[in-house]
């Protein structure tokens, strides 16, 4: 480093410094949303969904789980890959790929075409956001990675928005399928900015064979603390997926009967996450992941309770209160993750990514039959539950000691 006068960086060094930094952290943040753009844009379509396609409430909602289950089919495989490959090599193509299946989900013509294109358009999200938690684990390790996640948790909040907020919109005043061509460019232009503006790994160290790679998601699969950690993050994905698809069809019907744009603007309560994530980001530095544990599972059981009450400013406040404990149990479960496994975090992530998603996928399928059973009352009576038990494996994960608060391990000390 240039530096003049006492050991001081020059200006010019400084300000380039800063500028490198603002450019990592924005590819972070874009290469979140760009991948949740894709994720779960046709959650408010799915009443419009039932009535072109003359089909069931499950029948559509797997346009959700098609996607989610493709990501955890595939995110132990990318994982493995990583560990090999690099993280910027795996990140960008995947990014760029993900542009293609996207775009022809828009050619579809009958509900098990866009199923198809949907479960394609899961194979290249794990290339993403299973290798950016290694990266973001291993290039800010020892400081600030609490920061550093949140960042790639907001990006995540704003590309799940506005995914669902487009569609909502599009599918509204123009068709749905042109919602998929909007999305396809977006993702294009943010994939193409990543790649110039996201730096290569540094601290990346290349496992010499596949076989030493398979070990490591062998060891990681024994670790009771990492297992605990991975079904953490199922309960988590189980309750938002669920919550997100079947409060769609209860605000679709009396005495709420909103369209599909008003479905999609439902969704600025995901906006909160933006504010939210990076203070929660603060809070697990400082709090550790136990504290952090248990705010996060008050806040969501408070928003599903208010969510009871048929009135839609409580309805919306109660999903806002819910969501907001969603990002916070997100981002705290993915650096916990990280600490817990030490080495190999792009296979530890591949696992916690498929355990994730697969918790998403049921969530939709399992809230199927809560809902012809009781309505609303049914699903948030599942989806407390399940909230509870994200807060007891959570409390396991975090045994015999919490990684992320203790002196030993300053994983994300500040």
């Amino acid at each position: 480093m240039i530096t003049v006068g006492e050991g001081r960086a020059a200006p010019s060094e400084m300000a380039a410094l800063s500028n490198r930094v603002d450019k990592t952290m924005a590819a972070v943040m874009l290469a979140g949303m760009c991948t949740f753009l894709n994720v779960y844009p046709t959650q408010p379509l799915l009443p419009y969904l039932r009535r072109i396609f003359h089909a069931s409430e499950l029948a559509v909602s797997l346009t959700v789980s098609a996607t989610i289950f493709a990501v955890a089919l595939t995110a132990p495989l990318v994982g493995v890959l990583a560990e090999r490959k690099g993280r910027k090599k795996v990140i960008v193509p995947s990014l760029l790929l993900l542009t293609l299946p996207t775009a022809l989900a828009a050619t579809s013509t009958s509900l098990h075409a866009l199923i198809f294109w949907r479960f394609a358009q899961g194979i290249f999200v794990p290339g993403v956001i299973t290798v950016i938690l290694a990266y973001i684990t291993e290039e800010w390790e020892g400081r600030g990675v609490g920061r550093a996640m949140a960042a790639y948790v907001s990006g995540t909040v704003l590309g799940g928005f506005l995914g669902r907020f487009l569609s909502g919109v599009i599918a509204t005043h123009w068709d749905w399928r042109a919602t998929f061509v909007v999305l396809a460019a977006i993702n294009l232009a943010g994939a193409l900015l990543v790649r110039a503006w996201l730096p290569k790994a540094k601290r990346f160290v290349k496992a010499e064979h596949i076989a030493h790679a398979l070990a490591d998601a062998k060891a990681h699969l024994l670790n009771s603390r990492l297992r605990a950690n991975f079904g953490t993050g199922a309960a988590i994905l189980f309750t938002l997926v669920g919550c997100f698809t079947y409060a769609n069809f209860y605000l679709a019907a009396p005495p709420f009967h909103l369209n599909s744009a008003q479905l999609g603007s439902i969704f600025f309560v995901y906006l909160l996450g933006v504010v939210i994530t990076p203070i929660s980001g603060k809070f697990l530095d400082y709090y550790g992941f136990r504290h952090t544990a248990y705010l996060y599972c008050a806040m969501m059981v408070a928003g599903l309770l208010l969510t009871l009450i048929q009135s839609l400013m409580a309805v919306i406040t109660g999903l806002a209160i819910f969501s907001s404990g969603v990002f916070i149990a997100q981002a705290a479960a993915t650096v916990q993750n990280g600490a817990i496994a030490g080495r190999a975090r792009s296979s530890a992530a591949g696992l916690y990514v498929t355990f994730y998603y697969l918790g998403g996928g049921l969530g939709a399928i399992v809230a199927d039959r809560f809902w012809h059973w009781a309505g609303w009352h049914g699903c948030v009576a599942l989806f407390g539950a399940v909230a509870l038990v994200s807060l007891g494996l959570a409390l396991v994960s975090s045994r015999p000691t919490d990684l992320l608060h203790s002196e030993e391990a300053e994983v994300v000390a500040d």
